[in-house]
């Protein structure tokens, strides 16, 4: 549908110049969506593939192992958006020691947006509400290490900001000036809290998602952040019982056509486009998700099954391999610490999973010996490769 632009342009004098900043009309869009045979049937399959990541997130023998590694997935792709490089493999070696030839900085702040994350879903289970102050304190833990330390964190921005360019008169994209950015965050919260009226969750996350990143009210991590914020009200709503969509590797698989559909929501209007984006999205993500899980519970299956044969064995090197697939690069003080079981035992454990092709060793010394569960580290790092 041909829409008028979803906001209004003021004129803003920052820097020394004059530029046009763009002000977001609140949601929900006006006139209404144009629900097309082919976008309501787009939206039901995207209901139905969350349906079914839902039901597979129930039907894992352990789910907390899933999911440890699948929410660093998630951090590593929507950093990298930002143009962070950090693989899955270096975020693992950070968390267990800042070892020789891991990006620092990099690494830390992927580990800022998974605990980030954490912070926001211990909130909402806890019955705190999806709010302005949830939003900030979420932000405050993703810039809280690391580069964006020095970019107010858990602040609204008290500046103007700009997107693309090298000043706001260049810019690709002006967001709001700070005097109007705090209306348009307290409508966007109302929103959020089914007011003027009542949003179906699947489209209030495709709206809200658009409508913070037009905002854009940080000095740094807007992009992190409004993804984040899908995960979130999908999981408040009780539309995912766990954390388990994450859309940045579609967005960064169309990086170019998802920026464009931004625009043409902010200039013309076109939601309908948008939404059937989102929704394509949504299908594509959910139905990788299931297929992870599957993949990696049936190798888990084939290496427990290999293990039980060891013998007296198996039962300490089965405790490693579990361990192993929560975190599946770590050094042998690190499993004696996370399992509780004898240094003698664990290394006899690797070497079990070593003969048996499992576990490969990253490291040829004696001291701070570094192992990967390498299929399974493979498995989920698929999306995440590093351009080369």
């Amino acid at each position: 549908m041909k829409r008028a632009p979803q906001g209004k342009l003021v004129t803003i004098s920052t820097v020394g110049e004059k530029a046009q900043a763009f002000v977001p009309a609140p949601l929900p869009p006006a006139p209404p969506i144009e629900w097309t045979p082919a976008l309501r049937r787009r939206f039901d399959d995207a209901l139905l593939a969350l349906g079914r990541l839902d039901s597979v997130s129930q039907l894992l023998p352990d789910t907390t192992l899933f999911l440890y590694m699948y929410v660093r997935k998630e951090a590593v792709l929507s950093s990298m958006i930002e143009g962070t490089q950090s693989s899955l493999s270096d975020l693992l070696v950070f968390e267990i020691d800042q070892q020789p030839g891991v990006p620092l900085n990099d690494a830390q702040e992927v580990s800022n947006y998974v605990a980030a994350l954490q912070h926001g879903l211990k909130r909402l289970a806890k019955g705190f509400p999806l709010s302005l102050r949830l939003i900030r304190e979420i932000h405050e833990v993703l810039l809280s290490k690391g580069r964006g330390s020095g970019k107010t964190p858990g602040e609204f921005r008290r500046s103007q900001n700009w997107i693309g360019g090298t000043r706001p008169g260049n810019a690709v994209f002006v967001p709001p000036p700070v005097e109007e950015m705090h209306e348009c965050l307290q409508k966007l919260e109302l929103f959020l809290h089914d007011q003027p009226e009542e949003t179906p969750t699947l489209l209030k996350a495709a709206l809200a998602h658009v409508q913070f990143e037009t905002i854009h009210p940080f000095l740094d991590g807007n992009g992190r952040l409004g993804r984040l914020l899908i995960t979130l009200i999908l999981c408040e709503k009780g539309m995912l019982r766990e954390p388990m969509l994450y859309l940045s590797l579609y967005f960064k698989t169309h990086r170019n056509y998802y920026y464009d559909l931004l625009n043409r929501v902010r200039e013309k209007g076109d939601w309908e486009a948008w939404l059937d984006f989102f929704a394509e999205a949504v299908i594509v993500t959910a139905t990788q998700a299931v297929d992870t899980a599957k993949q990696l519970m049936y190798l888990a299956d084939q290496h427990r099954t290999a293990i039980g044969e060891l013998g007296r064995a198996a039962e300490s090197t089965l405790k490693i391999h579990r361990t192993l697939m929560e975190h599946p690069i770590a050094t042998p003080s690190w499993l004696v610490q996370k399992t509780g079981i004898t240094a003698a035992t664990v290394n006899k454990s690797l070497v079990h999973l070593v003969q048996l092709g499992i576990v490969k060793e990253l490291t040829a010394q004696k001291r701070n010996r570094l192992f990967c569960y390498s299929e399974y580290v493979s498995i989920m790092s698929q999306g995440t490769e590093l351009p080369q």
